[in-house]
């Protein structure tokens, strides 16, 4: 959670709920859509950013991840405008922090193997996870005869649960070649594969005109 205090205390009135609308290249400020080479977007899909005004809060903002959606709590008392500036800047805050946190290729090991343990029984097992540079229109790649994988650099400072979609799409991979049934049953496994594709794509329209693949 990213916590923010103090600043003038605008009048007060009752707590309510907004939902955000899709944040596009138009309407976010540089820092937080450079390029799509950055890979922190984490506000593709809509209805992504959910902001929270309450009575009792009184001098902080803050912000934090729950699950796929960001939530913004702000007072009660802060202004229209007020409330845009400050979810803006949450969101890059939180963006920002995100992407200085950036797994190694050795957490990313860890974490493909905890997710063929629960989602594949085991049967996948790579022999590496790395981040990679000149991965520009996929977003993973793998080769199942040496049991390595390989993830777009872009995909560093998403959703840990997108990464991990991507991650799960690839150790399939390692299972089934090919993008049959039997491997979309094991990729939808992971339950939140759809959620993520939808993000994936979102990402790759907003930035580049058309979808990529893993």
């Amino acid at each position: 959670m990213i916590v923010v205090g103090e600043y003038p205390q605008p009048r007060s009135f009752h707590a309510r709920k907004v939902t955000f609308a899709r944040l596009t290249r138009e309407n976010v400020y540089h820092p937080l859509w450079n390029s799509a080479r950055v890979g922190y977007l984490s506000y593709v899909p809509p209805e992504t950013v959910e902001v929270r005004r309450s009575a009792r809060r009184r001098r902080t903002v803050s912000a934090y991840r729950d699950g796929d959606k960001t939530i913004v709590l702000l007072p009660a008392g802060l202004s229209t405008t007020d409330e845009e500036q400050w979810v803006r800047r949450m969101l890059d805050r939180l963006a920002a922090k995100e992407q200085r946190r950036r797994p190694s290729d050795d957490d990313l090991l860890e974490r493909a193997t905890e997710l063929s343990a629960r989602y594949l029984d085991g049967k996948a097992v790579p022999a590496s996870v790395r981040w990679v540079e000149n991965q520009l229109h996929r977003w993973g790649s793998c080769t199942p005869d040496h049991g390595t994988i390989r993830l777009s650099a872009r995909l560093r400072g998403m959703p840990a649960w997108v990464v991990d979609y991507v991650i799960m799409h690839e150790l399939v991979h390692l299972l089934v070649p090919s993008h049959g049934p039997r491997f979309w049953a094991l990729v939808e496994r992971y339950p939140r594969a759809e959620r993520a594709r939808g993000f994936l794509e979102g990402f790759s329209m907003a930035a580049n005109g058309a979808p990529e693949e893993c």
